[in-house]
């Protein structure tokens, strides 16, 4: 194998700015409900659900050498199940979309009160000017967005990493002592997988990286994927698990409970509660822009699975910004942000687990059943997969199951 390169740099970064996002700033809203012990095991499981997700999904779209995710599905699934793949791809983020409208109005809307002193904006105003806003930016240069996207990860990430650094002072190590039952950890971690799987996912950008390094390295594309695809998922563990932590060790269970209510990114909630100009203003402006910066690679995703459902459904060409996408997509947007559901409640019943499927059980369940691909079966760690994806799945059921029982219950 070649020696690291400037190629496994840049990929291994670009990897990881997919992966940091919106997401690891409700992360630790939804980790913190438990306390700091079930992090810990969060920490053990995570690094090998990421690295191997992604390694199998690599393998998965890199054996059609040279092609995408769609190849790779119509090959070796073909057109029906394409179109299921396709709408699963779809509905694993366009929940996400609807959760940043809501999250980028309800950040500025903390930010007028909570900081400005403003009087409480009216909300579907609110929410109709932010939207059409990222709405029409859009409509602009999509390379020059796309970029600029880009350059925006890294600041954001090195200034993540320094809030981070700047908590320390204000850890309550008293929080070390707080032990749940074995049943509050195992349900902590549970229905924390779905959270977890969002904010550590990069299988947007999976296509591309295994492209570029089939390209680059031709028979040794695989080994260097492994390689960079390990080195990114220790960088992901370090990073966002350092802030997961850095967040936990300052707040209790009460006050992440209080962040979940108010529907905010956990920055948004230090900015009101700790004096001082660099939190009080910075915090809502670092949440802003990865807010922003994560919903418009959503968007281009979403968008771009809408209209292959609508191209594979009607069998006709359709167009980057088609006016229905457009409308919908704006349309609904404006609607969920001025409702105001949970943003976590996005990420753990829709999001996480769709992705769940997508990146854990269809590149498993492909290197079994392809026999061209049984050349990457590895018994342990596919099972691992399979089974965690499976759990991180299940999750939803046990959150909607009291619902369903409710039915069935005679009062």
């Amino acid at each position: 194998m070649k020696k690291w390169s400037e190629f496994d740099n840049r990929w291994m970064f670009s990897l990881f700015g997919t992966a940091v996002g919106a997401g690891i700033l409700f992360l630790p809203i939804r980790a913190g409900t438990g306390g700091f012990w079930p992090i810990i095991l969060m920490c053990i499981l995570i690094f090998p659900m990421t690295y191997l997700s992604h390694l199998f999904l690599s393998y998965f779209v890199g054996s059609t050498k040279g092609g995408d995710i769609t190849d790779a599905v119509n090959k070796y699934f073909g057109k029906e199940v394409g179109i299921v793949i396709t709408f699963l791809y779809f509905f694993a983020i366009y929940p996400i979309c609807l959760a940043y409208g809501v999250g980028i109005t309800n950040t500025i809307s903390s930010f007028m009160v909570n900081q400005l002193g403003l009087a409480e904006p009216n909300r579907l105003i609110l929410a109709i000017v932010l939207i059409t806003i990222m709405m029409a930016v859009m409509f602009t240069n999509e390379t020059l967005v796309t970029k600029v996207c880009e350059w925006l990860v890294y600041p954001l990430c090195l200034i993540l990493f320094l809030f981070s650094l700047y908590l320390i002072p204000h850890w309550k190590l008293e929080v070390l002592g707080e032990v749940p039952s074995a049943k509050e950890f195992i349900t902590t971690i549970w229905l924390t997988l779905p959270v977890l799987v969002f904010s550590f996912n990069h299988s947007p950008a999976i296509s591309t990286f295994s492209l570029n390094t089939y390209n680059e390295y031709k028979e040794n594309s695989d080994a260097k994927r492994k390689q960079i695809l390990f080195n990114n998922a220790t960088l992901l563990l370090v990073f966002v698990m350092f802030f997961v932590f850095s967040c936990v060790l300052c707040l209790d269970s009460n006050e992440f409970g209080l962040a979940r209510d108010a529907n905010i990114p956990i920055l948004s909630y230090f900015a009101n509660k700790f004096d001082g100009n660099i939190i009080s203003y910075g915090a809502p402006a670092v949440a802003f822009f990865a807010i922003l910066t994560s919903f418009f690679g959503h968007y281009f995703g979403a968008r771009e699975g809408l209209n292959g459902l609508i191209k594979k459904v009607s069998g006709k060409a359709v167009s980057k910004n088609n006016a229905f996408t457009t409308i919908f997509m704006y349309v609904t947007m404006i609607i969920v942000a001025f409702y105001n559901p949970s943003i976590l409640g996005f990420i753990e019943d829709l999001g996480g687990p769709i992705i769940a499927v997508i990146l854990f059980l269809m590149p498993v369940y492909a290197i079994y059943k392809i026999p061209e691909l049984r050349v990457y079966k590895n018994g342990a760690a596919c099972y691992f997969v399979a089974i965690m994806g499976i759990i991180t799945i299940t999750s939803v059921v046990y959150k909607i199951l009291p619902a369903i029982m409710s039915l069935f219950t005679t009062h």
